[in-house]
């Protein structure tokens, strides 16, 4: 995977490309990751890329003409397959697992993070096949935004995790919060790890983690419960759920 991020301060992003699991992906090839500060594409002899807002209002507006160029030398260098240009903007859709795992899949992204009161809107209507926020706020910009997103696809990339099986059974992949996990000791300060994890017997694991998981995204996320096709015995731990909410 091919990755080309836009943005008037690249520098932010070192920390994260150079540490622990992007680090190591990049390293061993898993993908590619370029900078460029579309300011260095402004045709404006004072190298601005902002401007007034037409109209008038408070803030500045990023201007088309360096973001235009700057996706467009970008899109000379790419295969047959047309990049995906990400905007980073709350206006965008909420950045979720499922949007992660299709992302995972291109070539080349593109990503464009800005700066000031927003940008022009035919950067938006024109250049763009994708909006994304991560959340119902607004950031200074949108790098801290991109790093969230390229970290949680990166990690699903072929051999990245090393573990195939984590990705997968991550919270939201299965479309459900992830179950509690436990390591050694099983006795911690008096605080015991479920017996049944130390039991060796399989099918029994498997049946308390989906259990749990249930569990868990029934008192945390209920709205996550819509999306999933639950068994006759999933459906009774449930009602039992309600249950004990109702007689507490």
């Amino acid at each position: 995977m091919k990755i080309d991020i836009l943005s008037l301060f690249p520098e932010m992003f070192d920390g994260v490309f150079q540490s622990s699991i992007l680090k190591k992906a990049h390293e061993a090839g898993a993908f590619q990751y370029n900078y460029v500060n579309f300011r260095d594409y402004t045709d404006n002899k004072h190298n601005k890329v902002d401007d007034y807002p037409y109209g008038g209002g408070a803030g500045m507006v990023l201007k088309p003409q360096p973001i235009f160029d700057a996706v467009e030398a970008l899109e000379k260098n790419t295969s047959d397959k047309p990049p995906r240009v990400i905007l980073m903007c709350p206006q965008g859709e909420t950045f979720s697992q499922k949007k992660a795992e299709e992302l995972a899949t291109e070539e080349h992204l593109i990503f464009i993070c800005g700066h000031y009161e927003g940008y022009d809107e035919r950067i938006r209507t024109e250049l763009v096949t994708d909006e994304i926020s991560i959340g119902d706020y607004v950031l200074t910009g949108g790098e801290l935004g991109a790093m969230v997103v390229i970290d949680s696809l990166v990690r699903l990339l072929p051999d990245v995790l090393g573990n195939e099986d984590s990705a997968v059974q991550d919270s939201f992949s299965t479309g459900m919060l992830e179950h509690p996990h436990y390591t050694r000791p099983a006795d911690f300060r008096g605080l015991n790890v479920p017996d049944v994890l130390l039991s060796g017997n399989h099918a029994h694991i498997e049946e308390w983690r989906r259990k749990e998981a249930l569990k868990r995204t029934y008192f945390r996320r209920q709205d996550l419960l819509q999306q999933l096709e639950l068994t006759d015995k999933e459906e009774k731990w449930i009602k039992e759920w309600e249950n004990s909410q109702e007689n507490s």
